[in-house]
């Protein structure tokens, strides 16, 4: 079940395969053109995602059928990516009703500090993470574990690492654009040259 990526060299992390399910009545899903929604399907492999610790109760959410990761950008938008960066780390944390809520380890309310959390609305559709609350029943996800994982620890400098996509030849390009949801592309960030 593991991605390609996740299983490359010296496993050294300990995670899960697992699928998020909302306490809106929705499995987190990420679809073959990298949007994100809410199924209400239990089985559908695009619910499949790892959860890569990456850091003290920190981390990467990955898909398992795509390989590309969930990330966040500074206006709360939920996109995903090819590349593991800063905007893919996610703070999880047990809520007081044992529900799990991440937010964004980058973002956050400029004046108040308030976290920015990933979240799906009554319809199953993903909301930008700065209109979500903590205390509401959109941002309380329950990992559903499959099974325990060795992961390789993702690093900000392997950009030149990419996954590829199904029926797409391997490329160390990245100049596709990161899909957001609703089909919007976000620019990635520029790649560090080695």
């Amino acid at each position: 079940m593991l991605s390609d990526l996740a299983r490359q060299a010296d496993p050294q992390l300990k995670g899960i395969v697992t699928r998020l399910y909302c306490r809106q009545g929705y499995y987190l899903q990420m679809n073959p053109d990298g949007s994100l929604d809410g199924t209400k399907d239990d089985s559908s492999n695009s619910s499949l995602f790892n959860l890569i610790p990456v850091g003290l109760r920190v981390v990467a959410i990955q898909s398992v059928k795509t390989g590309l990761y969930i990330a966040m950008n500074g206006e709360g938008h939920l996109y995903t990516s090819e590349l593991f960066t800063a905007e893919c780390k996610f703070k999880e944390s047990v809520f007081e009703n044992y529900y799990v809520i991440y937010s964004s380890m980058l973002y956050r309310q400029q004046e108040s500090g308030r976290a920015w959390f990933l979240g799906l609305n009554k319809e199953g559709q993903a909301m930008k993470g700065n209109r979500v609350k903590k205390t509401k029943p959109a941002a309380h996800f329950l990992p559903k574990p499959l099974e325990v994982a060795m992961y390789r620890e993702p690093s900000l400098h392997d950009v030149g690492e990419t996954v590829p996509k199904a029926a797409v030849p391997p490329s160390k390009s990245t100049s596709e654009p990161a899909v957001m949801n609703g089909g919007k592309p976000v620019s990635k960030p520029d790649k560090p040259t080695t």
